[in-house]
């Protein structure tokens, strides 16, 4: 244990002192000052023209009053008049693919507006801004598409020119610039800034993803404030999760959190638990979600984007390996079929390690795993006004069982008579259309999903011969999505309808006990060793919904928005039957029910308000209406718990998003209270602790997510996060024994959430991260008698990056903490599922 601590503690060390010894590059970007002229005004630097210019001392602000933007043949000449032919001074800067002049005692005096703004004037400038900054400053943004801007100021007698062009040279290597903050994201259905959305929206780029490793759903709400997902260490499939304190519910009812994979919903949470391959970009939305969405969701909305087919030959592959023999292998190849028409992409991943629990009475791992998904994409662009992707992927995964240990001082270790597995099979198709014109924006996305999970688990946990738990389900979902949108240029006008369906099929069977030798001791004499009770359902549900979301800005610096829901719902359960069959064959069916129906609808609206003070400070506030619809419990055990009511909220919040010193550091903010009518309690059965059915309460949050991003020098970035939430009970009694449960802590929902990474890229190629991520106190049951107290992990990188290769070695957990991620009373005894212990590995990336 000594050895292993040093080990671990060198490790800490050897990260820490990379990032603190780098060296930090950082230099001004000058712009090149000559006169229209050279015979008549001899070239000179920035420097001397500021100490040369008579208007350096000029208290009364120099008057822009008109921009005109010429082609030209290196680029573009933007032209700013100015009154009587005054000539302001110039001082530059770069941030990211953006040329910024700062132009001190200058006021842009426009005769209709304040800004001034050219979007793609060239192939190869992607937009131009002229703005009034605070302080009689005026800002010239030009901003690459690919490459830094570089500009020549041209002094003449009406004012300035900046003679723009676009030099063949690389981002990634210029040493002296500062990195940006922007992040584009499509969380209104059109891409935007991130600091542009009036909602709390955590963001995760593609380069971020790759620089923390990101490969699962959990390691995305570490990244993440306000979202927890407690994953156990040994079934990645029964998990829970929970945004703003709001926890899923189980497999039969609509998740309170939406998962959209490239704009396809998926059914349950549960299922998108495996390892992502090929991301673009993450998007974690949190606020109820009912206006832009196929999909209406109550706490909040997780969008999956993975990379799209490319007009060019791309190859990227990772291999990595760690402690119990965990293997990584993940590949995806894209490229040209037909050029700039058609296209490929094929993305694949396996994984397999040895488990973390010793099954001490079988001499056996218990829980080890192995899997791996596929997924092949056609892009085809007929036109550049259309565009058709065509996407297939499948996912196949052997585990074994999923248990529950003791808690007591040695959580990785166990005594059970059946070791146990859990097998998850699915496949999905889908089929996005896409077309634009000056006019509008129209989208269709069709999809299809089946899934099937096959579970057997000891059914004491314990070396009684006791017998069994099995369930299998299968899953079918057919979804078809149609939008309208305003054109993608749309300023102070725009607007979005959309309609909805989605059918589901879920069917379980086999879902009980299976009775062994031992049985009749915990159950009593009907348990006959041989015997099995066991229940099978069919559960249909049919969604339709339109929706629909205008936003108008009355003012520049004002906008205004409103959406609207209509969502009807049918759950109808064909058949329930709980049946115990004996050895010689005889079945006895004690409960069963068929053609049961339930049916709801709902209005959704959601007003929004922004304000901007200036283009780097904004604030907004919304209030919304959120909802989970109702249903049929698929494990009834009578009349009274056969269904449950629709889950009703109110969600009114306030936020603040900022940038800083010349955008290298963003501030956002969000405060958000949330009643919550008939929310939807979760019942454990207590001898296993698989859900049971659902009943309702009432409940109440109150919290809010604070981030920040800031690259304070060339190299360094740091991330930072804080959640807090009082999620808790306001009327609910606990229906079997009559206990009040009033004030009590919602489970799955900790007061705390916080992250805080560090990372340091070396222009010689180093790499270097550390990253904390904490929670605060959680408890896992209504009762609030089972609970983990506040706890932290640490996880670390470290690596050298070639140009098209790189090798990391990386450490998760490295102070090895152990914490619940589940708990519970079963059978007498206090068990859960505890959290992945520490793990050391190292990953080989190639890219081409």
């Amino acid at each position: 244990m000594r050895q292993l601590y040093v080990l671990r503690s060198l490790y800490v060390v050897s990260v820490l002192w990379s990032i603190a010894c780098q060296s930090v590059y950082a230099e001004t970007v000058g712009i090149e000052i000559s006169a229209l002229s050279d015979m008549e005004h001899p070239a000179t630097s920035v420097a001397e023209w500021l100490s040369q210019s008579p208007e350096a001392d000029s208290p009364v602000p120099v008057q822009i009053v008109n921009v005109q933007i010429n082609p030209t043949e290196t680029g573009l000449a933007i032209v700013l008049s100015t009154a009587e032919g005054q000539l302001p001074l110039v001082s530059t800067s770069v941030v990211g693919k953006a040329l910024i002049a700062d132009i001190p005692n200058a006021v842009l005096t426009l005769p209709n507006t304040n800004e001034f703004q050219a979007t793609s004037p060239t192939e190869e400038i992607a937009l131009v801004t002229v703005s009034n900054l605070p302080n009689n400053t005026v800002r010239v943004a030009i901003t690459g598409v690919d490459t830094i801007p570089t500009a020549e100021v041209n002094r003449e007698v009406t004012g300035l020119v900046f003679n723009i062009s676009v030099e063949e040279r690389a981002i990634a290597t210029e040493l002296t610039e500062y990195d940006t903050i922007e992040i584009v994201v499509t969380a209104q259905r059109t891409e935007e800034d991130l600091q542009d959305v009036p909602i709390s929206i955590t963001a995760l780029t593609e380069e971020q993803l790759e620089d923390a490793n990101i490969i699962n759903l959990e390691e995305i709400s570490q990244n993440t404030p306000n979202f927890a997902v407690f994953s156990a260490s040994g079934n990645r499939f029964f998990n829970f999760y929970s945004i703003r304190g709001l926890p899923n519910v189980n497999f039969a009812s609509r998740d309170t959190v939406g998962f959209f994979v490239d704009g396809v919903p998926y059914d349950y949470g549960g299922f998108i638990t495996q390892d992502f391959i090929d991301l673009e970009r993450v998007e974690i939305l949190r606020g109820p979600q009912s206006t832009l969405y196929g999909r209406s969701a109550q706490a909040g909305a997780v969008n999956i984007i993975t990379r799209k087919p490319t007009n060019e030959f791309e190859f990227d592959s990772t291999v990595g390996y760690g402690t119990y023999n965990d293997l990584d292998l993940r590949a995806s190849v894209s490229g040209p079929i037909i050029e700039d028409r058609l296209f490929y992409r094929l993305s694949g991943s396996y994984g397999s390690r040895d488990g973390y629990v010793d099954n001490i009475f079988l001499d056996e791992d218990l829980d080890d795993q192995s899997g791996g998904n596929g997924r092949g994409q056609l892009l085809w662009t007929p036109s550049e006004d259309w565009e058709i992707l065509l996407n297939a992927s499948f996912d196949d995964y052997r585990d074994g069982g999923g248990p529950l240990l003791p808690i007591d001082d040695e959580p990785f270790e166990i005594e059970q008579d059946v070791k146990g597995f859990t097998d998850f099979i699915s496949n999905a198709q889908s089929l996005r259309i896409a077309y634009q014109n000056p006019d509008f924006r129209a989208t269709s996305i069709t999809s299809r999903r089946f899934s099937r999970q096959d579970i057997e688990t000891d059914l004491d946990f314990s070396t009684f011969r006791t017998g069994r738990f099995t369930n299998v389900f299968d899953s079918t979902v057919i979804t078809q999505e149609l939008r309208l949108q305003s054109p993608e240029d749309a300023e102070r006008f725009q607007w979005l309808i959309g309609g909805y369906y989605e059918s589901r099929a879920f069917n379980t069977e086999d879902d009980g006990f299976n009775f062994g030798p031992d049985a009749p001791l915990l159950f009593g004499a009907f348990a006959v060793p041989g015997a099995s009770l066991l229940r099978s359902a069919d559960l249909d549900t049919t969604v339709w919904a339109g929706f629909g979301q205008i936003s108008y800005q009355p003012a520049e610096d004002i906008t205004l928005t409103a959406g609207l829901r209509y969502e009807s719902v049918n759950n109808t359960l064909d058949s329930f039957e709980r049946v115990l069959t004996l050895p010689d064959g005889s079945r006895t069916t004690f409960t069963e029910f068929s053609d049961i129906e339930q049916d709801g609808d709902i209005l959704l609206p959601r007003f929004a308000v922004e304000y901007r003070f200036n283009p780097e400070l904004m604030i907004y506030g919304t209030i919304s209406r959120g909802y989970r619809p109702g249903g049929i419990n698929f494990r009834p055990d009578n009349d009274v718990s056969l269904t449950f009511e629709p889950e009703r909220s109110w969600n009114y919040e306030i936020g603040l998003k900022s940038f800083w010193l010349e955008d290298r550091l963003s501030v956002n903010a969000a405060f958000f209270h949330n009643p919550i009518e008939d929310y939807q309690v979760l019942i454990l059965d207590p001898f296993t602790a698989v859900p049971l059915e659902i009943t309702n309460a009432d409940a109440a949050l109150t919290g809010f997510e604070l981030e920040l991003r800031a690259t304070p020098l060339n190299g360094l970035n740091i991330i930072a996060g804080l959640g807090y939430v009082d999620a808790r009970f306001t009327n609910y009694r606990d229906r079997a024994t009559g206990e009040v449960f009033d004030g009590n802590q919602l489970p799955f929902a900790p007061e705390w959430t916080y992250n805080l990474a560090m990372q340091y890229r070396a222009p010689v190629g180093l790499f270097a991260r550390v990253e904390l991520t904490g929670y605060g106190a959680t408890f896992f049951d209504d009762s609030n008698i089972f609970n983990q107290d506040a706890f932290a992990i640490v996880n670390a990188r470290l690596g050298y990056e070639f140009e098209n290769y790189a090798l990391y070695l990386f450490g998760n957990n490295i102070f090895d903490r152990e914490y619940l991620t589940n708990a519970s009373g079963v059978s007498g005894a206090q068990s859960g599922q505890y959290g992945v212990p520490a793990t050391y590995g190292i990953q080989f990336r190639a890219e081409f």
